[in-house]
């Protein structure tokens, strides 16, 4: 029997693990990055229990996590270093982990089992009978098109399938920067503490998530031109955050800054069709788990391709039985970005409050503690 043949856009998160998760299942796979390597926007990222599941289930953890410490301690913390509340993971693992470690894991996992990476390709849309037209001029035909191609995707907008894309009133610089001979030394069973500092409507989210690195988040409304500028202006984050000095006398000139925004579909296929990621469900990382959700719609696509042979069928099927994760995901990752514009006095009682209650506890930490299909 022929084997069924896939063409990829996009080498992320979303991507690579589709990825990995067809060829696994006996697909030919291509994938297609624009850009003249792999990498990723951000500098560190969460994941959680659902998200390293799948990347056991593609063959990636071990790469992926090596080196990077739990994060089982979270603090939230207000502009004169007070504690508002605090949350701890048990039962359940969660890593704090330089991104590009994760992407170099799963294009490594996606070459062992015999997929092709393209880059400098960049796709400009595709038909919903199966033809992906690339930027050349050329195109190519598949069993399968899938568009991982971000926010922006070009792949998605070219069958307009966008439903809603709204830009939030916030958005983030995030860097990475050495650890200090202090934070080197080893944190035992205790795992890495995150903290996040609040000062108005500025944000300062820290975390180990190397042997070497710390990741760093800066956190603003989106209007605050001073707080937002890259490189970052020093002198601005230290009258927010006065506690914070030595940390932003650290920082350097590099950094990228990304407004939050929230992606929702009309469907999430088109005829041979499937869009996944950020171009299929952009969220705000308030919960941390954008990739969590890329990585598990990604590998729950080639868990319901392998069920069905008709691709049509499969495409409705997954969406039909995935999507509600990932809208409960986007709804909780929301609702916790909104007190970024309310009085401090309101917000610190809000997120105390939100920090001590069991039911918005299970609600923000149900994704993470899904059982993704495949898994």
């Amino acid at each position: 029997m022929k084997k069924r043949h896939a063409e990829i856009v996009g080498g992320g998160f979303a991507g690579l693990t589709a990825a990995c998760a067809l060829a696994q299942r006996g697909w030919t796979v291509r994938v297609h990055e624009r850009a003249d390597h792999l990498r990723t926007a951000g500098a560190g990222i969460y994941i959680y229990e659902n998200g390293l599941r799948v990347l056991e289930a593609v063959g990636a953890y071990e790469a992926a996590v090596k080196g990077a410490p739990f994060a089982h301690t979270r603090e939230v913390r207000d502009g004169r270093n007070r504690l508002i509340s605090v949350h701890r993971w048990t039962g359940s693992r969660v890593f704090s982990i330089v991104r590009q470690n994760v992407i170099n894991a799963l294009a490594a996992a996606a070459t062992r089992v015999g997929v092709e990476l393209v880059t400098d390709s960049a796709a400009t849309g595709a038909t919903p009978d199966g033809e992906l037209m690339l930027a050349s001029g050329r195109s190519v035909g598949a069993d399968l098109i899938v568009g991982a191609d971000g926010s922006n995707s070009l792949l998605r907008d070219s069958l307009s399938l966008l439903s809603k894309r709204k830009y939030l009133v916030d958005g983030c610089t995030r860097l990475l920067i050495d650890k200090s001979a202090a934070e080197r030394a080893p944190a035992g069973d205790a795992g890495a503490k995150t903290i996040e500092y609040w000062s108005g409507t500025r944000r300062v989210l820290y975390t180990p998530c190397s042997e070497t690195d710390i990741y760093v988040a800066l956190t603003m409304l989106d209007k605050d031109a001073a707080a937002k500028a890259v490189p970052v202006r020093k002198d601005v984050w230290k009258r927010a955050f006065p506690h914070l000095d030595a940390l932003f006398d650290r920082v350097g000139d590099t950094g990228r800054y990304d407004r939050f925004e929230l992606i929702k579909l009309k469907r999430w296929s088109a005829g041979r069709v499937a869009i996944i990621g950020d171009a299929a469900h952009a969220l705000p990382p308030n919960i941390g788990q954008g990739g969590g959700c890329a990585m598990m719609n990604a590998l729950s696509l080639a868990v319901y391709l392998e069920r069905e042979s008709d691709v049509g069928g499969a495409l409705r099927a997954w969406e039909e039985t995935e999507r509600p994760m990932t809208d409960h995901t986007q709804r909780i990752s929301y609702i916790l970005g909104l007190p970024t514009t309310w009085p401090p006095i309101l917000r610190a009682a809000t997120l105390g409050v939100a920090g001590r209650s069991k039911w918005f506890t299970r609600q923000r930490t149900r994704t993470a503690l899904h059982l993704p299909t495949g898994t």
